[in-house]
């Protein structure tokens, strides 16, 4: 009853739980939050935790903390991999989307990978009730990417949909409002990011962060022969010499990266 009244007082929300990164929508606002999941944990001298950043700014401190400090990734292939610290994220962006602390107690509809054991479901649905939510709902990534762009879900016809998320990729079937056929495989955003690490390390003996590959990828990826290839310049630590070390990489070596990764995706597909 108690959750019911604050009710009346909050929004509605939508959240879409990914590996890379979490968007909050608002209804009749639209999307509000759009950040990295990351959170930054803060032990003190009693070994007592604190948020520290939360989002974006804790995705930048991520490889350069000091021993008290912890950029965590709650998030891993697309379910929860440290309950707390997903509680601890979640109640700050529903905290962040209603722009106060304290009574607040949405109706929250959240986006989780097609196939989730109901282990995996009730930890996603307790840690949204935990972090103060009146009620929580579950969608399927598939269903819920193919309404958001507008296919008529509801009619009978067949409309494949391809979500290609941090830690994994979603393929459905829609058809009459439900998953015809679907499924999810952990081949996805990091999975090709530590490709493209791994290729620099083999290749040029270069060794670089995933923030760097992630980088590389948004800037020269491709998964096509393009009439001008795309270049740029990557700096790493040279393997041999340890030292610094820049080089001129072009969009046919990640391509070339992304290959594996890429052809299981169209397997799947």
């Amino acid at each position: 009853m108690f959750k019911r009244i604050l009710g009346m007082f909050s929004n509605d929300l939508a959240i879409d739980l990914g590996t890379a990164n979490t968007l909050v929508l608002v209804k009749g606002q639209g999307i509000c939050i759009n950040e990295p999941s990351v959170v930054a944990i803060q032990y003190d001298k009693h070994g007592q935790e604190h948020i520290l950043a939360v989002g974006q700014e804790a995705k930048d401190m991520v490889g350069k903390t000091p021993g008290n400090i912890k950029a965590i990734r709650p998030m891993k292939d697309g379910v929860i991999a440290d309950f707390e610290v997903t509680e601890m994220m979640i109640r700050f962006f529903i905290e962040k989307a209603h722009k106060r602390k304290g009574f607040f107690s949405p109706r929250i509809i959240i986006c989780v990978p097609y196939g989730l054991t109901q282990v995996e479901r009730r930890a996603v649905k307790e840690s949204a009730e935990n972090a103060g939510a009146r009620y929580v709902y579950l969608i399927e990534e598939p269903m819920a990417a193919a309404i958001g762009a507008g296919i008529p879900v509801i009619e009978p016809n067949g409309n494949l949909v391809v979500d290609l998320g941090g830690g994994t990729t979603e393929i459905g079937v829609t058809s009459l409002g439900g998953l015809v056929q679907s499924k999810s495989i952990r081949v996805a955003g990091d999975s090709i990011d530590q490709a493209i690490v791994d290729y620099m390390k083999k290749n040029f003996n270069l060794l670089i962060g995933e923030l760097v590959a992630e980088e590389l990828k948004i800037k020269i990826g491709t998964a096509i022969v393009l009439k001008e290839e795309l270049s740029t310049t990557v700096r790493g630590r040279d393997q041999l010499t340890g030292g610094l070390s820049s080089m001129e990489i072009t969009s046919e070596h990640l391509r070339d990266a992304m290959k594996h990764s890429l052809e299981e995706i169209v397997d799947a597909l």
